[in-house]
């Protein structure tokens, strides 16, 4: 049997997957598996009560499969952060040296958005999960300030002082956060894709800014 598998794990841990309901439990793509089940479980029920065993059954895997790949059931929404970090700071530090600070993280924020951009309707359903979890909402929160002191560290490497890269690099992830969430908010797949959105917001912010 072949299965198809393209991973938003690895940027905001979201998968697309599709499989055989009936599949044994050696079969691959258990960590897909896993989230698919969880997410489509969390629409369903809500967060809160969804368990690990049900997830698991959903999946046609056992609890200890599940959390080989996480340490519990949040980490299906938040595991992908630290590749997403990687993939900002990577892009943030390969920006030219005469590269504006805030442009430099336009840039790399871009970056994130062309990753996501294929998994509109399933960050769509992760977005509702969150929404309705105050749990769920402030891990967000925390996952958007690890972010911002990442970049800001990678500003600072470039030679960015203080308070400059700090600035850049909070008004960098308030761009993206209001871009994604205008973005997620799109009736169907919408007409305008996130790194066009982030385009969008980051020029707002430079008109306010400069009293365009």
């Amino acid at each position: 049997m072949s299965v198809t598998a393209i991973t938003l794990a690895q940027v905001m841990t979201v998968t697309v997957i599709e499989y055989d309901q009936a599949m044994g439990r050696w079969e691959p793509n258990a960590r897909g598996r896993l989230e698919r089940a969880a997410l489509e479980l969390y629409s369903e029920r809500g967060f809160d009560q969804t368990t690990v065993a049900e997830i698991a059954e959903r999946a046609g895997l056992t609890e200890r499969t599940f959390f080989r790949h996480f340490a519990d059931k949040r980490e299906v929404l938040f595991g992908g952060q630290d590749a997403l970090r990687e993939l900002i700071v990577t892009t943030l530090a390969e920006a030219p040296e005469s590269t504006a600070p805030i442009e430099a993280v336009g840039a790399c924020i871009r970056a994130a958005g062309a990753m996501l951009q294929g998994f509109s309707s399933r960050a769509r359903q992760r977005q509702a999960v969150i929404d309705a979890n105050p749990e769920l909402q402030e891990r967000e929160l925390i996952k958007l300030a690890t972010l911002a002191t990442a970049i800001a560290a990678a500003l600072r490497q470039r030679g960015v002082p203080d308070p400059a890269a700090s600035l850049a690099a909070e008004a960098g992830i308030a761009v993206f956060r209001i871009a994604f969430e205008r973005w997620v908010s799109q009736p169907g797949d919408g007409d305008r894709d996130l790194p066009q959105l982030i385009q969008e917001s980051l020029d707002e912010l430079k008109a306010v800014t400069t009293g365009g």
